[in-house]
């Protein structure tokens, strides 16, 4: 999800460059949403990740 949120922020600085304000505030939205996702996924992963294992 990282990955796609950096993706989608670098088209957005180089659509909004170019001159493209649909394109970059279309991709910014997505970069937005792709971290808040991120960054979800990384706090829950540390609040309910594994415990420790009893064998």
């Amino acid at each position: 999800m990282l990955r796609w949120a950096i993706i989608f922020a670098v088209v957005a600085l180089i659509a909004a460059l170019l001159g493209f304000g649909g394109v970059a505030g279309l991709s910014a939205d997505f970069a937005k949403v792709f971290l808040l996702v991120a960054v979800v996924l990384v706090v829950l992963g540390f609040l309910f990740g594994r415990g420790p294992r009893v064998p």
